[in-house]
């Protein structure tokens, strides 16, 4: 057994059955051991952006992580971006990247990079085996670590893919015990959260699931209001979801948002902090004197931590927790803007379905609407690096392949990572894509304006719109294998839909605003 074929094994020993890939010359010992253990779930991507962030997606919607294969410095830093959003997401993500053999390196081939230095820079663990008999231990520890939710990075020189593995694949150990906060800072925090002004913030495992409704279980008790970060990795939403305060994008409306509070409870999540920095205003939005109290951090034991705080604080199962309650809009007839867009996804949006979120500006329309549709997961990008949208849907779609998906996203973020959609044309993927095309990055539109330059002249709106040549969607999609509709009046858009429950695979809808 050669090294590649023990990390294969080892992977698989470990529960890690999905590889996202865009694999090259110097990973070929390891596609061989792939090709022989076809109970491992290898996905193409055509892109390694795509690769990152379907790795992303999965480990979001299944609790397990998936592994990605890269190829040497450029194909890692191509899938930079993505990991950034992961890590800002603690998703766990495995990276198998190959290099060149040991002995190859100090010749410098056109190949040839800082790939430690690369992936170092996103990576919260990286070994590179420099010897065969290390790669499956490498592999092992690399699976325990991202199961702490980390990025972690095996750098698999080709000579360690080809050598003797010696004594064959290893299984991955159970990641180390998260930290707890002490019993007295609980005890405190939940007397806290009973004074006027005081707040709950949580993220994490703590807007799904079991974490939220201890959440929402704590806030009855308490009195207090029951805050969500604008990001979260994974939130649930609709139908009977536990009711989150939802922090706003923009600086002044989070100001504002967040007034009156004295002390703010964190749990899961770091302390707010507006997106960038404005001439004249706050880089964070609490107001002067709120006590920020971290509880427990990110990367510590959530669900414990709730249920301590939740037994600190007299939860005894009685409350009345505030939910969601589902409100089916009237749709209508017309020109379609994104209030439109809103509307109808949230009427045609089935129970359990999982929407993932790069809308952007078109968002503060569509969102509102969806809010209160029915039950749904729902994924945001979290590191605010485009491009994640239809790839995290390729992830969540493959990890839970029961439930629909939705990817709503931006026309110009879309383009980031347009080569999803092959792959979720190859894979048959039941995903939605519907793509606002309001033709250009109209983000930037409002970021001038907020830093107080000028209107955009000739050079910046040259930069910032997507307007000659008009990108066709749906001539894009049908090149990947994609059927789709171009939909401008509300009605079409409803037609749409309808279309894309009814077609087996992928569809996509684009929707001009």
């Amino acid at each position: 057994m050669n090294g590649a074929e023990a990390l294969v094994e080892t992977l698989l020993a470990s529960g890690v059955s999905v590889c996202f890939a865009n694999p090259g010359t110097s990973e070929m010992h390891f596609v061989a051991a792939l090709d022989t253990h076809p109970e491992m779930h290898c996905i193409l991507c055509l892109f390694e952006g795509g690769v990152t962030g379907a790795a992303d997606g999965y480990a979001r919607m299944s609790g397990n992580v998936a592994g990605t294969l890269l190829h040497l410095g450029p194909g890692f830093g191509n899938g930079w971006a993505n990991l950034h959003n992961a890590r800002k997401g603690r998703s766990g993500v495995v990276n198998i990247v190959g290099d060149h053999a040991g002995y190859h390196l100090k010749h410098d081939a056109p190949l040839r990079s800082d790939l430690d230095g690369v992936a170092g820079s996103v990576s919260h663990w990286m070994q590179r085996p420099t010897d065969s008999l290390m790669v499956a231990s490498a592999g092992a520890e690399a699976i325990r670590q991202a199961r702490s939710g980390q990025i972690a990075t095996v750098i698999l020189q080709a000579d360690c893919a080809w050598g003797d593995s010696g004594t064959g694949p290893e299984q991955a150990r159970k990641p180390a015990p998260k930290h707890r906060p002490d019993s007295d800072r609980v005890a405190a925090a939940a007397q806290a959260l009973t004074q006027p002004g005081a707040a709950l913030m949580v993220s994490g495992p703590a807007v799904f699931g079991k974490g939220a409704e201890l959440a929402g279980q704590i806030a009855a008790r308490t009195g207090c209001r029951l805050l969500a970060p604008y990001f979260a990795p994974r939130i649930a939403l609709g139908d009977g979801a536990v009711a989150f305060d939802i922090l706003p994008y923009g600086t002044d409306v989070s100001v504002d948002f967040l007034s009156g509070l004295s002390r703010i409870v964190l749990v899961g999540d770091d302390t707010p902090v507006n997106f960038f920095a404005y001439p004249g205003k706050p880089s964070t939005p609490e107001p002067a004197g709120c006590a920020l109290d971290r509880l427990c951090y990110g990367d510590w034991d959530v669900l414990w931590t709730l249920d301590a705080l939740a037994e600190a604080a007299g939860v005894d199962c009685s409350e009345q927790v505030t939910r969601i309650k589902r409100k089916v809009p009237e749709t209508g007839t017309g020109r379609l803007t994104a209030d439109g867009i809103g509307r109808n996804l949230a009427s045609a949006l089935p129970d359990g379905a999982i929407v993932v979120n790069e809308a952007i500006t078109a968002g503060a329309g569509i969102w509102p609407h969806m809010n209160v549709a029915a039950g749904h997961d729902r994924l945001n990008n979290t590191g605010g690096s485009i491009g994640q949208c239809l790839p995290n849907a390729l992830g969540a779609a493959v990890a839970c392949p029961d439930r629909p998906v939705f990817a709503v996203s931006g026309d110009g973020s879309a383009m980031y990572q347009l080569q999803s959609l092959w792959t979720a044309a190859r894979e048959k993927l039941d995903i939605t894509i519907v793509i606002i095309a309001n033709r250009g990055y109209q983000i930037l539109h409002g970021e001038l304006e907020a830093q107080g330059a000028p209107k955009p002249g000739r050079n910046a709106s040259a930069m910032f719109d997507i307007e000659d040549p008009l990108l066709d969607w749906v001539s894009l999609a049908a090149g990947h294998g994609v059927p789709g509709v171009r939909a401008d009046s509300e009605e079409g858009f409803a037609e749409a839909l309808e279309k894309a429950a009814n077609t087996e695979g992928p569809f996509l809808i684009e929707a001009v605003i």
